[in-house]
């Protein structure tokens, strides 16, 4: 009779904790603290990442899980716009690349993100030949298609690319397939089933088209693979469905999402053979998105419908359990409450303070303190105002300036606020540092540049921003703060500044110019949150290098307040009682109990 030890080559061992890193993948043990047995086993799922800058369908892809690039497609409400531009994933977060020459949509994609291929597709209102090649950074004219083609597969790289299927003009479906060779398209074998809205992965040699649209069926299963010259058609796939993601290559694919009679959020593994139904989508939808190099990992980002959407999953197969970062709720806020108030501490043990409360209506003085789980009013600011933020601990906070323009400055002990030293010049303001040591920079009414520092007893004259503007994100000490994005009331300004205490020194601008923010970390990795002039809940970070999206906050949060580390921030209201609070990414083994029955 075969034992345990026999077939892993292992004995089963005692151990009085779980095993707790991947080789224990597919081992058996016993928990002696728990009396029972233990294993680790292989599981898929899809996490929610980043959301994308600007929500868009119709689009095209290259690269992988955390080096890919979006291109071309619809952006916004319809009636949608073409667009040109990309968007890169670094695994995190999204960024503007380089725009196309030609801006299209229904357009087919290969390759990497440093290498892509962009081909065919619809500009305005004709399908086009063009084909472009993506460096890195910008895109230059490549070889034009043999055919204007739209609604292609494609698979391959740069230099040995592969497109096939799709449509030349409205109700001629196409089962032409064309070679690119890193200059030129020629035609080659033709699939053996004409369809459009493929989903296709693989190599040039070795490449794979999965489901579509074809005539008479409006979606099918069929599946074909290419080994350089011609198509053979293999098993089919479980559901039919057209237009979905697709990564992977011939021996491990994946293709997810799609439509059949409805958006889906199915996904199906391709080993070569046969087709195996895998974890589903967070959100079901369709228009041709996916990323990755084979079937462990996925990227599906963008799509629809009828809007261009701005939500991304990462999909991963192993014996970890990846859980994506997310803002979490918080306690909800007393009193309503925006147009900037101050919050300071962190997610466990904070006081916010001030804003305007529609209860009122007008400037607030209420102040509440946060445990990690509720807020309770405490002692309420000596003058109430609002577009005010505040830093420091949560018994010992320091605000200064506001609405009118103010130029009081109050600090709080724990259990009640004192008013100190004034600014020179009052204003509408940001504050961040300590009671011993603040900050405050730039301000409005009228819009300055302006800096002022404090020692513990009052303020002085600092260097003066680059860039003047008001209600801006601001986090850091004195000797090192960061000023993000902002207003001149108009325009919005993405400028960011760093001190050093003594100047201001210009850095990377944010991808997104907005007002009304909320700022949390400090200077190399700073949490810049929502703001009027970005989309709802709208999160973009600062790693010390670039500026990338992050997870939404899934409420509006313009005009709240914020604080704390970057990867344990805070957002609290902005015309609502509202409060999230921010998880980085954790992945964990996927240990599982050992049953019988």
């Amino acid at each position: 009779m075969s034992t345990y030890k026999s077939i892993f080559g292992k004995q089963v061992k005692s151990l009085s904790s779980n095993l707790d890193n991947v080789q224990a993948e597919g081992q058996i043990w016993y928990n002696s603290t728990d009396n029972l047995f233990k294993n680790v086993i292989t599981n898929s799922a899809w996490a929610s990442a980043s959301n994308l800058v600007s929500g868009r369908n119709q689009t095209a892809a290259a690269g992988t899980q955390d080096a890919s690039i979006l291109f071309g497609g619809k952006e916004g409400p319809p009636p949608n716009a073409d667009t040109g531009t990309t968007q890169e994933y670094n695994g995190s977060g999204w960024a503007f690349g380089g725009t196309m020459t030609d801006a299209r949509y229904e357009l087919g994609g290969a390759g990497t993100q440093t290498a892509g291929l962009a081909f065919g597709g619809i500009d305005g209102s004709t399908n086009t030949t063009a084909t472009e090649e993506y460096g890195g950074t910008s895109w230059t004219n490549g070889g034009a298609l043999t055919q204007a083609t739209y609604e292609q597969g494609g698979a391959g790289t740069q230099t040995a690319a592969l497109a096939f299927g799709g449509q030349r003009q409205p109700g001629i479906i196409e089962n032409n397939t064309q070679k690119y060779d890193g200059s030129s398209w020629t035609n080659t074998g033709n699939l053996n089933e004409s369809r459009r809205f493929i989903m296709g992965f693989g190599i040039q040699t070795a490449a794979v088209a999965a489901g579509g649209s074809s005539s008479p069926a409006p979606n099918t299963t069929a599946t074909e693979e290419f080994d350089g010259s011609s198509w053979t058609t293999v098993n089919t796939m479980n559901t039919g469905r057209r237009n979905g993601g697709s990564s992977g290559i011939l021996t491990a694919g994946l293709v997810y999402g799609g439509a059949d009679s409805s958006p889906s959020n199915k996904t199906e593994q391709y080993n070569g053979t046969t087709w195996s139904v895998e974890a589903t989508l967070g959100t079901a939808r369709y228009n041709h998105y996916g990323a990755g190099t084979n079937d462990t990992t996925g990227l599906y980002a963008a799509g629809g419908p009828p809007s261009g959407l701005a939500i991304a999953e990462e999909y991963t197969r192993s014996a970890n359990v990846i859980t994506g970062a997310a803002f979490s709720s918080g306690g909800n806020l007393n009193t309503v409450r925006g147009e900037n108030f101050g919050y300071a501490g962190t997610q466990t043990a904070g006081v916010a303070f001030g804003g305007f409360a529609p209860s009122v209506p007008g400037a607030t003085g209420k102040t509440e303190s946060y445990n990690g789980s509720s807020f309770s009013e405490v002692n309420d600011l000596n003058t109430a105002r609002w577009d005010i933020s505040g830093d420091g601990p949560a018994s010992a906070a320091i605000t200064a300036g506001g609405n009118g323009p103010n130029a009081q400055t109050e600090e709080w002990n724990g259990s009640s606020w004192s008013e100190v030293a004034d600014l020179s010049t009052a204003r509408r303001a940001r504050t961040s540092g300590t009671q011993a040591a603040a900050i405050v920079a730039g301000g409005q009414d009228p819009v300055t540049a302006a800096t002022e520092e404090w020692d513990g007893s009052s303020w002085t004259a600092g260097g003066s921003l680059n860039t003047p503007r008001g209600r801006g994100g601001q986090a850091g000490p004195q000797t090192a703060a960061i000023v993000a994005s902002g207003t001149q009331d108009p325009p919005n300004v993405g400028n960011v500044e760093n001190y050093n205490g003594t100047a201001w020194a210009e850095d990377s601008d944010v991808i997104t110019p907005v007002r009304a923010c909320q700022a949390a970390g400090q200077q190399d990795d700073l949490l810049l949150m929502a703001g009027s002039g970005a989309p709802t809940g709208f999160t973009q970070r600062w790693n010390g290098t670039a500026w990338v999206t992050d997870v939404n906050l899934g409420y509006n949060g313009n005009g709240g307040a914020g604080n704390g580390p970057s990867t344990a921030a805070l957002q609290t209201g902005g015309g609502a009682a509202t409060t999230v609070e921010y998880t980085p990414e954790t992945t964990t083994l996927n240990i599982k109990t050992i049953t019988t029955g």
